[in-house]
């Protein structure tokens, strides 16, 4: 039984730690046999099972915050403060410019949009710990701009593309509440109550969330295949682009804001790494009509991570 126990927890510390080449060769069998993953944009009862699967990723974060993440923000106010607000105001300013500059069409537009507004994903804490960050930043900064979502992320989607494409901003308030805040409160509270248990299972969750995320990716990518081939030379560009102008901004706020050099690496790497999952499910759940919405959601998470885990690598080596 004890060898057991070793040998899964040994099989979920590999899926974390080489998440980024699962995540590819998700993509590539998805390409492939793109039906395989079919299931992950399918209803049970009414109920996309695309927000399920990342109602468990949430979950897993809500098991590893502490009451002490969002205390993190009154000790260290200006660094969380001004992370935050880059999240929310640069990155969908960004992804405006981007989708205006390159003239994509509407789903991909309401894609890259959502990809900017939703909040900071998970993958930023293990990022900023390889590349010498300062990881108590990270989690508070991820913690924040999570629970600020169910409200900032709809408002600023209104904002920017509410003239343009109709949708209701209070029925996305309520998704972003039901898929982030539940799932995160459950993990928290859990975590207050039996945190010997949680402490366990950190043994096994990260590795879990990542192969979710995983299927998450491949039954978008799947079930865009023929919308990516025709254009994922655009999208890829654009992604790219979106991808190291928030990490450089992130840089130059934090300069500016008079942050130290791990806070600066930290908001850069926040800056830059998304809730992805988030963003794909929000565009299945309140663009239907725009397949091709999930896309920008599900090639931004493949290449926040593989070209995360290469910076991560140069942060530490030449710059922390």
């Amino acid at each position: 039984m004890m060898d057991k126990v070793i040998l899964m927890k040994r099989i979920f510390k590999v899926i974390e730690k080489y998440f980024f080449i699962i995540v590819i060769l998700a993509v590539i069998i998805s390409m492939i046999e793109p039906k395989l993953f079919n299931w992950v944009l399918s209803e049970v009862n009414g109920i996309n099972i695309i927000n399920l699967l990342l109602g468990v990723v949430l979950f897993t974060m809500g098991t590893t915050l502490k009451v002490d993440n969002f205390v993190n923000v009154f000790r260290n106010p200006k660094a969380v403060a001004v992370g935050v607000s880059a999240q929310y105001i640069v990155m969908p300013l960004i992804a405006f410019v981007l989708a205006s500059l390159f003239s994509l069409d509407a789903g991909l537009t309401v894609g890259l949009i959502l990809v900017g507004t939703v909040p900071g994903g998970t993958a930023s804490d293990v990022i900023t710990f390889l590349a010498g960050g300062d990881v108590a930043l990270s989690v508070s900064m991820t913690a924040v701009s999570t629970v600020l979502s169910p409200l900032l992320t709809p408002l600023i989607t209104l904002l920017l593309i509410g003239n343009q494409i109709h949708f209701d901003p209070v029925a996305m308030f309520i998704s972003v509440f039901q898929i982030v805040i539940i799932p995160i409160a459950t993990g928290l509270l859990l975590n207050y109550k039996f945190p010997t248990f949680c402490e366990k299972l950190g043994d096994y969750l990260p590795g879990l969330s990542s192969l979710v995320v995983c299927i998450i990716v491949a039954g978008v990518i799947g079930a865009n295949k023929q919308a990516i081939l025709t254009s994922f030379g655009v999208i890829m560009g654009v992604i790219v682009l979106q991808y190291f102008i928030s990490m450089g901004l992130g840089f130059v706020v934090g300069h500016f804001a008079g942050l130290n050099k791990k806070q600066m690496i930290t908001v850069a790497i926040e800056l830059a790494f998304q809730n992805s999952g988030l963003s794909t499910s929000l565009a299945k759940t309140h663009f239907p009509s725009l397949t091709q919405a999930t896309v920008p959601g599900a090639i931004y998470s493949a290449w926040q991570n593989l070209a995360g885990s290469i910076i991560a690598y140069l942060y530490k080596r030449y710059y922390s």
